[in-house]
């Protein structure tokens, strides 16, 4: 009965999701294309051939660059087959074209209608799917049951919050985590939720995101900005969200730190705009990334980057695919979509660049890694904009707190990496299984 019914509101709603794309393509044009693969009308099929096609479905920007090793690693693994990306955002379809060019086909995952999903499969043939992190779609499942494709939910989470809402549905829940071929869950306290909602097969991996590496070219970068701003206090304020900004410049406000400098990074690019005239309402100089410092490396292999003026109070990252660099360009890392109830961001990518990290109390969606590194010293957990304050002061005046807290970040990413390794081997037995 309720996948009757969910199969009908997909049915009532699907006109209302075009039009959601128009609406929301006025900000990010990228919604108002290639719409028909939202259908399953893909753009061609393959060639009738046995060579066999993996699958990665990654709805956005941290879940592609979750699975940039996992890709990477198959690639090595089987170069004999196709790889093929989805996704549902066109971020995160960018960051996939940014991260693999044209070494992987890509299209938007259909939405989970029977007959859309149904012409997905039919023209890709998929010999397995990898579906990461959170993305449960029912019909999605059934069709590739149906079709006999199987299907992994890859890198799994399951924050308490989602777990009790998933579990008020009792049996229709079991039989839709029950669809999944292999569960690879991130930590312990994810495969027991999961299990509790029915899935099979499940085992316990790691969270791929700690072989997630800056590329040393970008970590460069981010020293080569630092030298350019000199010697000041730095700290950055990384994947913030809509009213998230106000509370960060409310910190940096009380902050009174002498000539510190806040590199503010927004999450979505389609606000960068927003956020600069939110810096200059608030009475902070703002000087822009792409503005400032170029791109492109020297002879010598440092970039020409001009001295950033001693005025510039905040340094709007308006730039995709530079976290690395700006993490290694700050003493200090704020992880955004934690002081607001949104569940927090990746910390991880921070500690690899061994940066100290601060983050809010709103983090279900990283409970454990956030956990994690706070046990380990790599991490603090503030509670607010005034806390927040308080712990960037004490930590800018405390270089040797700073530093060990930097080294610890480091061997916190250094210690849980592996999970690629461990899922490449799942989907190898899988794969030569069919």
């Amino acid at each position: 009965m309720l996948r009757a019914i969910y199969r009908a509101v997909w049915w009532l709603i699907a006109p209302l999701a075009v039009l959601r794309l128009m609406i929301r393509s006025r900000r990010e044009r990228g919604y108002r294309e290639h719409v028909c693969e939202r259908f399953g009308h893909s753009a061609g099929r393959l060639p009738e051939d046995d060579t066999p096609l993996i699958w990665v479905h990654a709805v956005s920007v941290g879940e592609t660059r979750a699975a940039q090793p996992l890709v990477d690693a198959l690639m090595a693994a089987r170069p004999d087959a196709r790889i093929l990306l989805t996704h549902m955002t066109p971020g995160g379809r960018a960051t996939g074209e940014q991260l693999f060019g044209d070494r992987v086909l890509r299209c938007y995952l259909p939405y989970d209608m029977p007959h859309a999903v149904r012409r997905f499969l039919r023209a890709w043939r998929p010999s397995l799917g990898l579906v990461m992190e959170t993305e449960v779609w029912p019909t999605l499942i059934d069709e590739c049951k149906r079709a006999d494709v199987p299907l992994v939910l890859t890198n799994a989470r399951m924050s308490a919050r989602s777990f009790k809402r998933a579990a008020k549905f009792g049996a229709g829940a079991r039989e839709v985590f029950g669809g999944f071929t292999r569960v690879l869950a991130q930590s312990p306290s994810d495969a027991e939720r999961l299990s509790s909602l029915g899935a099979r097969n499940v085992a316990v991996l790691g969270n791929l995101k700690f072989d997630m590496a800056s590329p040393p070219a970008l970590v460069a970068r981010g020293r080569d900005w630092r030298r350019a701003i000199g010697t000041r206090p730095v700290w950055v304020a990384a994947s913030t969200r809509e009213g998230e900004e106000e509370l960060v410049l409310d910190a940096f406000a009380a902050l009174k730190v002498p000539d510190a400098l806040l590199i503010l990074v927004p999450r979505h690019p389609q606000r960068f705009d927003e956020v600069a005239a939110l810096v200059t309402r608030r009475n902070f100089t703002l000087e822009r990334r792409s503005q400032w410092a170029p791109a492109a490396t020297s002879v010598q292999g440092q970039a020409d980057v001009p001295p950033l003026a001693q005025n510039v109070n905040v340094l709007l990252g308006d730039s995709m695919g530079e976290m690395g660099a700006y993490y290694a360009a700050a003493d200090l890392a704020f992880i955004g979509g934690s002081l607001l109830p949104l569940g927090g961001q990746n910390l991880i990518e921070a500690c690899a660049v061994g940066t100290p990290v601060l983050i809010g109390p709103h983090v279900f969606n990283f409970t454990q890694a956030t956990a994690d590194a706070v046990a380990a010293g790599a991490a603090l957990q503030v509670q607010d904009p005034a806390e927040l304050a308080r712990a960037l002061r004490e930590l800018f005046e405390d270089k040797p707190r700073r530093v060990t807290m930097g080294a610890a970040a480091s061997a916190f990413a250094a210690r849980h990496r592996g999970a690629t390794a461990r899922t490449v081997d799942v989907v190898q037995a899988l794969v030569a299984s069919e």
